[in-house]
């Protein structure tokens, strides 16, 4: 059984069927929100870093929304790997005193694994990277999603979902897009990226030491499980929100240009928005994209992990913690079979070996 699916676009099969895997191959790194879904995604991307990026020179565009983020972040450390066992570990292990915490244990606890993700030097690693650029998307509240709390906000949030349900141009009227962006940002950058954050205005505020923690966790912050995040240095003033509220998976249609992006998924199909997730008519989407790399655990895999899926968010509430950490655990030991697949595809002596094409 395979467990990697490998999906390429036509231009990204081209140049891989010339260039071979190689660390500079793709200019840009997208990381999708997915909270718990990123522990399937954990060992592939330590093996992303050890086989094709590690010596890497040149700049690379890393786009990220809540865990996706969280993820860049991870592989901008001195020791990308040593971050990845704190965070798996810290993550694996956390602990509420109930099955319905209140939001100021949330994010207390969410406190403690970005810390343990980024470690003591982590704001400095992100910030000033030689190579690894990132970019934290995160969604502004306007309007009555200007807050952190309230009945205003819910409302708020209420009024966004049905105008999205319509048409997601409604959205602009509830959330900005703001992104944290290395300060390699640049306007070759620039013509690269818009296209994946078009359809919003878009604020750039350069990332900093003094705001990788604060944008990060922003970044992540879904209303009414979260403390909204206020004050982040050098942003605008306000609430900001999960970037995924706005970039759930991203606007990949829109990629133009020359440049590869590659994209380690949690399955094949893709969802723009965060409310898009209620609506069928585009939630899970498979797209054909050029210049896309997309790395996802096969349906065959899926159907073996117990429960058949990757774990979720929804799994707090269904499951003891007992029961969850176990599976949790069971599904990180099985996702190991991507890395190792991956790896051999690297090494392996035909570039295309066993891919499927988008």
């Amino acid at each position: 059984m395979k467990a990697l699916d490998v999906r390429v676009g036509a231009l990204a099969a081209d140049r891989l069927a010339r260039e071979g895997w190689h660390p500079e191959l793709v200019q840009g790194l997208i990381g999708a929100s997915g909270g718990p879904k990123w522990l399937i995604l954990g060992r592939l991307d330590r093996a992303l870093y050890q086989v094709l990026l590690a010596k890497r020179e040149t700049p690379l565009t890393a786009v990220g929304s809540s865990i996706g983020s969280w993820r860049h972040a991870m592989l901008a450390q001195d020791d990308p790997i040593a971050a990845y066992d704190r965070f798996e570990q810290a993550y694996l292990a956390q602990h509420y005193t109930s099955a319905k915490p209140s939001i100021a244990e949330v994010t207390a606890v969410s406190d403690q694994l970005l810390q343990a993700a980024l470690g003591p030097d982590g704001p400095r690693a992100v910030a000033n990277h030689p190579w690894m650029h990132s970019h934290i998307v995160t969604a502004r509240g306007r309007g009555l999603t200007n807050a952190t709390d309230g009945p205003g906000l819910a409302l708020g949030l209420g009024v966004a979902a049905l105008g999205n349900a319509v048409t997601r141009a409604t959205l602009s009227s509830s959330f900005e897009r703001v992104v944290f962006s290395h300060t390699g940002y640049s306007s070759q950058v620039s013509s690269s990226l818009a296209p994946l954050l078009s359809g919003f205005n878009t604020r750039h505020v350069a990332l900093t030491d003094a705001n990788v923690a604060k944008a990060l966790k922003a970044s992540g912050a879904i209303p009414y499980l979260f403390d909204g995040v206020t004050d982040v240095p050098g942003g605008p003033s306000g609430a900001y929100w999960d970037g995924g509220i706005i970039d759930y998976h991203f606007d990949l249609e829109a990629i133009e240009g020359e440049d590869l992006w590659l994209y380690p998924h949690f399955g094949a199909g893709v969802t723009r928005g965060w409310f898009d997730k209620f609506l069928p008519w585009r939630a899970g989407r498979r797209l054909s994209v050029g210049q896309l790399i997309m790395l996802c655990p096969s349906e065959e895999f899926l159907a073996q992990l117990p429960y058949g899926k990757i774990p979720d968010r929804r799994d707090f509430g269904k499951m003891p913690e007992a029961e969850r950490a176990q599976y949790w655990q069971h599904c990180v030991a099985e996702s190991q079979r991507l890395a190792d697949e991956f790896i051999a595809l690297v090494r392996g002596g035909d570039p295309l070996a066993g891919v499927s094409f988008l």
